[in-house]
Formats: structure tokens, C-alpha cells, sequence
């Protein structure tokens, strides 16, 4: 078999094939097939397709494994740019203004951060290009051969196509760049003395942006987890005795503002970061673009009514109104048969397991019921996930982003139930803070932890699981078991290595997905119930140090190099980040009210109204910063306003001319008639 992969500028090809290498029929040529049927020849497949890459100008390495052979490509800038090109593809030049690209205007264009002219986005579209792009443009179909099977390449189909199809293409794969990635390996996944430092602009110009905006974005969350960290140690180490009912509303109104400063200060961040990186708004906002499927990035309208050019304009309007309001009802319906989902059947679940914590009075069996019920609702999520997928396609939306955060939406929902409704049970209904406590810590403790451990260690098992299996059926092919079988070729080893997926499929979402909703409910997990287990911040900030250097490990060792996906933000996390902000204002509020009446007289008091009359200021603040802290820093701003002044100004200057020369031409003509 063949594989296709990628790396910087090359990429690997993974082909059905044996050991052998087949044998090589005659030199293959497009015009060789406008015969008649009785003259027609067979090509050997792999053949063809070798020589189909180098003539759209790639550099071809067929590489023999140990069971299958391989195909690297490298593509030269040449081949780069005329692919970029024939897409009609808009870089940033000099003067602040998206053109299209045209490769002998090179100089004019801004180079990345690396000192290469395209990102790893942008050449990823054109490996795409001119991988599928390779069609039958004969005015017969060509017979192909692969072992003994033949098989039609029929015109105007895509020879990868026709090859994937038939199984003889497996699997295209970007391919890990070895330098660069020893070098992040040292600089970053390896690096422990730095706590957040990281190279982000090497991590943007060797995964892309959207991995790089997650790993920014875990690290200001991590450097801003520092403060509240050290309020919660104090509160831990000192006693304050009758002054808590004190502290504790200082602590939680720190926090809350805390949040809402680092969410704000993070929409700067990001700004900048997209400012720094020249990226092109318009082409960030969907990454529609992959190996694996078919291109969808745009608003999935009916065809008949595109096509349909002769309708009446009033009758046009009615059928795209109706086309729209008919897909948000589908996706109202489609939220609530997810709400009304979680209500009936996870909610029970959710209740009778912290129910049955509140009742075992051993701590042993606790433990081992926590560690069941993390793992059985496994099982839950991933039938909501499923499910969820299903409701999506029958939504339709102006591109891939907005389906990605609609999913991230109702995933999100499930693991809200599943993660926060035994919490609420204990904090809310049987006030039994100490049993809250011992349920944070377990939670924290168990979920990270095991988290850490499974993101590398579960990717290296299967690895080492492909690597067994492959070895136990050569071995059974030559019938004996002496020998050792050694895979020295590097694009087989990352052929083996897990795909960076997402748990919940791999249509719309990377294993970023999973990444942020890790942080998602650790943060709504700290924040929710600060005031009960303020000390919850200091376990959030020693292990987030950890996972950047495991989730860098992670993508640098243990998966195969991801595809790259266009994004300006983090999407749907940044409001569910908000989202959690303030459910974190009301259920704390709740718990010092019951702190504070913890007789359940429920009197009007000082106290109590001095809570109430917070939590609806803390709103305010919640809602009311955003207009305080600007969401893009004036140097952003200041150079985004020059370069537009002057992209203005020589605008106006060509179209003077334009206009000068058209003038003088009119009155040649007219002097000469």
C-alpha cells in the first residue's frame, strides 16, 4: 500500500503494495491511452501515480516498509506558488493589503515568522491542490493494474480518489519535519525551567494557528492562575477563626474580577497574536479544507434555489426567508432534544451516584466509586457525542466554524451534567462542606492525574501495540519466529503512530477538542466552588504547568503531526469560558448565604443582603468591563488604520491615473475622427 504525509514541504503517500516493489511497465503518458479499446494498455498504478506527482511538480521518494511502501513529496517553492496561485490565494504584502498572490511578484509579499513565504496552512491548501488535482483529462477511461486486480480510472476522476477508493491508497499523513522538531522538543516540550514560557511563534509556523492560539492561550491562563493560587494558600495556611465569613467574600470577589480581567486581557492577546502572525481574517475564520473529506465550508443553501435564476425576485426572497427560518427551528429542536436528553437520562444517573456518596460512609469504597463513575460516563458522553454529530448534519450553517462550535456547544452540555451535578447536589442541597471538599479533591486529583497519564501513555500503547502486530504477521508469513524485525524507515514509524483526533470523531473537531474541555471544567470546577475549596486554584496551577509540556510532548511524540486548521480565536471555549464566570457569581453567592445562615432561618440580615446585593454588582462588573479594557491594543490598531490610509492613498493615486490615461485616449480619438 501507498501512504501520503506531510512536512513543511514535503509530504508522505501510503500505497497498497507488498515488500516488493512491482514491477515497472512501460513509461506512462496521458496521450497513450486516446487509442481504441483493443489497443489499450494497462499501467501499473503506482507507476502512473509517481509520474503524474512529478509532472505537476513534486519531488517523488518511494520508500519500501515492512509491509507496505511509501511515497514522499517535496514540493519547491515553484510548484508552491503556482499552485497558490491557480487558488486564487490572498497573502498579506508589504502595504497591509490582501492580494492575490502571483509567484513574480514574490518580494512584495510578507514572509512568516520562520522566514518561509507560505504558513503551514496555506501550503497544506496547496499540497491538497495539486495532490486531488491530479484528474483524467483523456477523452477515454485508462485501465490501471495493481497487483492482479484492474480497475477503470475513468475521465475527469481524480486519481487519488480512484486510489483511495480502492483501498491501494491508505492514508495521506503530514510528516514530522525531524530538525525543527528536535528543536521544539529541547526548547519547549523539554523544557522545565520555564514554567510558561513558550515559543509560539515556532509552534504557530510548525502546527499552525489554531494549535498555537490553544497552547497561548493555556499559558496566560496558567500565568493568571499563579494570583489566585497564592490567596488560596493563604486562606489554607492561616485561620482566620471568626473572620472567614469575611474573607472568604474578599477572596470571591478578587476572583471574579480576576476572571473577567483575564478573559478581557486574553482578547488582546489574541489580536496581537493574529497582528504578529499577518493573518488573513477572512481565510482564518474556516478551515474547511481537509485530506479526508469533501471541501464544505460554505452555507449549505439548496441547489434549485442558486440555479433557479428566472425566479420572481419577491418569490426569491420568500424561499431563502423560509430556507432560514427552517433551519434555525431545526437547530432549536435539535438543542432541545439535547437538553430534554440530558434531563432524562443523565440526570438520574448524574444524582443517584451523589446520592450514594453521600450515603457510604467508608472512604475506600468512595474512592472506588468516584473512579467507576468517571469512567462508566465515558460510555454516556460518547453516545451524546454521536448523537450530537447526527443533529449537526441536518443544521445548516454559513461554514465548518459555526458547526464546529455548535458541536462544542452540545458536547459541552453533557459533560457539564456529568462533571458539576453531583457537585451541586452535595454543595446546594445537603450543604455538607466537608463531603464537598473530599469530592473536589478527588475530582481534581483523579480526573487531571489520570487525564496526564492516559493523553501519552494510551497514543505510545497503541503504537507499540501496530508495531507488535505488524511484526507476529511477518513473522507468521515467513513461518518462523527468529529474527528480529526493525522499522527503519521514519515514514512508517509515524504511519503507526494515532492520528491527533478528537474523542468525539474527527469531522469537525482536531484532539483540541478534547485539550480545551479539559480546561473548561477545570475552570468551572475552581471557580463554581472557590468559596468551599479555595486551595482548588494551586492544584489548577502545578497542573496546568504540567500539561503544557505533556500536550507539547504529546503532538511531538506520541501522534502523527496534525493537520493544520485555519482559526483567528478560540471559537466557542472563549464563551463558555464566559459562561462559567457566571455561574461561578451565582453558586458562590449560594454558598455564603448558606455559610452565613447555616440555621436555615433565611432572615433578612446585614449579612445576607450585603451577599445578594453583591452578587447582582459583580454582574454588573461582569458585564460592564468589556467596555472598560479594550478588546485590541492601540499599536494593533494604529498599524491595521496606517496601512488601511495607505493602501487608500494608492488607490486613489492608480485610479487617477486610470482615469487620466482614459481621458487623453478619448480625446486622441476624437482629434482623429
Amino acid at each position: 500500500m501507498s501512504m501520503i504525509g506531510m512536512l513543511g514541504t514535503e509530504i508522505e503517500m501510503y500505497c497498497k503494495n507488498t515488500k516488493k516493489r512491482l514491477t515497472r511497465n512501460q513509461p506512462f503518458c496521458l496521450s497513450d491511452c486516446e487509442k481504441t479499446e483493443e489497443e489499450c494498455v494497462t499501467y501499473d498504478c503506482l507507476e502512473v501515480l509517481e509520474n503524474a506527482f512529478q509532472k505537476v511538480g513534486f519531488i517523488v521518494e518511494r520508500i519500501d516498509g515492512v509491509t507496505d511502501e511509501f511515497m514522499k513529496l517535496a514540493a519547491p517553492l515553484e510548484t508552491l506558488g503556482k499552485a497558490a496561485a491557480r487558488l486564487q490565494m490572498k497573502k498579506r504584502t508589504h502595504i497591509g493589503m490582501d492580494l492575490l498572490f502571483e509567484l513574480d511578484q514574490v518580494k512584495a509579499f510578507v514572509r512568516q515568522p520562520d522566514g518561509s513565504l507560505f504558513s503551514w496552512c496555506e501550503r497544506f491548501r496547496c499540497y491538497h491542490h495539486l495532490i486531488y488535482g491530479i484528474v483524467n483529462e483523456n477523452q477515454s477511461a485508462v485501465t490501471l493494474k495493481c497487483e492482479e486486480e484492474e480497475f477503470q480510472w475513468n475521465v475527469g476522476e481524480s486519481l487519488i480518489r480512484t486510489l483511495e477508493s480502492k483501498k491501494i491508497v491508505k492514508q495521506i499523513f503530514p510528516l514530522h519535519d525531524e530538525i525543527r522538531r528536535k528543536k521544539l522538543l529541547g526548547n519547549w516540550a523539554l523544557n522545565w525551567w520555564e514554567f510558561t514560557g513558550q515559543p509560539l511563534d515556532e509552534v504557530y509556523s510548525y502546527f499552525g494557528t489554531k494549535v498555537a492560539l490553544y497552547f497561548a492561550f493555556l499559558g496566560m491562563y496558567t500565568r493568571w492562575l499563579l494570583f489566585p493560587a497564592a490567596l488560596g494558600l493563604i486562606l489554607q495556611l492561616v485561620e482566620f477563626g471568626s473572620l472567614r465569613l469575611l474573607v472568604l467574600p474578599i477572596f470571591f470577589v478578587s476572583i471574579i474580577v480576576w476572571a473577567v480581567m483575564f478573559s478581557q486581557f486574553w482578547r488582546r492577546k489574541n489580536s496581537a497574536l493574529v497582528a504578529r502572525w499577518q493573518i488573513n481574517y477572512a481565510f482564518g475564520g474556516d478551515s474547511s479544507f481537509r485530506f479526508s473529506g469533501v471541501e464544505c465550508g460554505s452555507l449549505q443553501i439548496p441547489v434549485e434555489l442558486i440555479k433557479n435564476q428566472e425566479m420572481d425576485k419577491t418569490k426569491e426572497k420568500e424561499a431563502f426567508q423560509r430556507f432560514e427560518w427552517f433551519g434555525c427551528l431545526r437547530r432549536f429542536r435539535n438543542d432541545a432534544i439535547v437538553i430534554l436528553s440530558i434531563i432524562c437520562l443523565q440526570l438520574p444517573f448524574e444524582l443517584a451516584y451523589a446520592h450514594c456518596y453521600e450515603v457510604i460512609q467508608s472512604d475506600v469504597i468512595k474512592f472506588g466509586l468516584t473512579v467507576l463513575y468517571l469512567f462508566s460516563i465515558q460510555y454516556f458522553t460518547r453516545l451524546g457525542a454521536k448523537m450530537s454529530m447526527k443533529l449537526i448534519n441536518c443544521e445548516n450553517y454559513e461554514n465548518n466554524e459555526k458547526r464546529a462550535d455548535s458541536l462544542v456547544y452540545k458536547i459541552f452540555g453533557l459533560y457539564f451534567m456529568q462533571s458539576y451535578i453531583g457537585v451541586f447536589y452535595h454543595a446546594l442541597l445537603h450543604r455538607n462542606f466537608a463531603t464537598l471538599r473530599q469530592v473536589l479533591i478527588q475530582r481534581l486529583l483523579i480526573s487531571e492525574v489520570l487525564e496526564n497519564l492516559l493523553e501519552n501513555s494510551v497514543p505510545y500503547l497503541k503504537y507499540s501495540y501496530r508495531k507488535y502486530k505488524i511484526r507476529s504477521n511477518k513473522r507468521r508469513e515467513k513461518g518462523s519466529s527468529q529474527g528480529r524485525i526493525q522499522f527503519t524507515s521514519r515514514a512508517e514509524k509515524e504511519y503507526l503512530k494515532p492520528s491527533y483526533s478528537a474523542s468525539i470523531g474527527v469531522e469537525l473537531e482536531d484532539g483540541l477538542f478534547d485539550d480545551y474541555l479539559e480546561l473548561a471544567l477545570q475552570f468551572g470546577m475552581i471557580m463554581m466552588f472557590a468559596c468551599a475549596f479555595p486551595l482548588a486554584f494551586a492544584f489548577a496551577a502545578l497542573n496546568n504547568i504540567t500539561e503544557i509540556r505533556t500536550d507539547a510532548l504529546k503532538l511531538l511524540a506520541m501522534h502523527k503531526r496534525p493537520f493544520p486548521r485555519a482559526a483567528t480565536t478560540i471559537g466557542a471555549w472563549l464563551n463558555i469560558f464566559q459562561f462559567l464566570i457566571v455561574m461561578s457569581i451565582c453558586t458562590n453567592c449560594a454558598l455564603l448565604v448558606w455559610l452565613y445562615d447555616q440555621e436555615g432561618k433565611w432572615k433578612i440580615e446585614p449579612g445576607l443582603a450585603a451577599i445578594l446585593v453583591m452578587e447582582h454588582v459583580l454582574l454588573l462588573v461582569k458585564f460592564g468591563f468589556s467596555r472598560l479594557v479594550p478588546e485590541e491594543p492601540a499599536w494593533v490598531k494604529a498599524n491595521r488604520v496606517q496601512k488601511a490610509s495607505q493602501v487608500q492613498d494608492i488607490c486613489s493615486k492608480q485610479l487617477l491615473r486610470t482615469i487620466s490615461g482614459g481621458e487623453k485616449t478619448l480625446n486622441y480619438v476624437k482629434k482623429t475622427v
